[in-house]
């Protein structure tokens, strides 16, 4: 769970992401707000040099009254056509986020 202001935290997440990477780009998303229940889904997007190849980062806050659950799922860095060989990129997508979302945790 992520404690406190909607608006900040997705400006922390956002501005984090974009920060660690200079290939890092926001792709999409969408926003849900009614009767103060609240939801956004972001997807951003970064070219991996350690997989040689793109990869996406979707980040979902979803809550009410200062308490939110908070999804960040990574996806696209196989060079396999059956199965995964390496999840390089994507873990360091995830890990570049850590620190940020770490900070966030902490303001409980």
């Amino acid at each position: 769970m992520i404690y406190g202001d909607f608006n900040s935290i997705m400006s922390d997440l956002h501005n984090g992401i974009l920060s660690k990477s200079i290939s890092a780009s926001y792709e999409d998303g969408s926003s849900y707000d009614v009767n103060g229940f609240k939801s956004v889904t972001r997807v951003y997007e970064r070219y991996s040099y350690i997989g040689s190849n793109r990869v996406s980062l979707t980040v979902n806050l979803s809550g009410t009254d200062g308490i939110y659950y908070l999804s960040i799922i990574t996806s696209g860095g196989s060079q396999a056509v059956f199965f995964k060989i390496n999840t390089w990129g994507e873990n360091s997508f995830l890990d570049s986020i850590r620190e940020v979302v770490n900070k966030l945790g902490d303001k409980k």
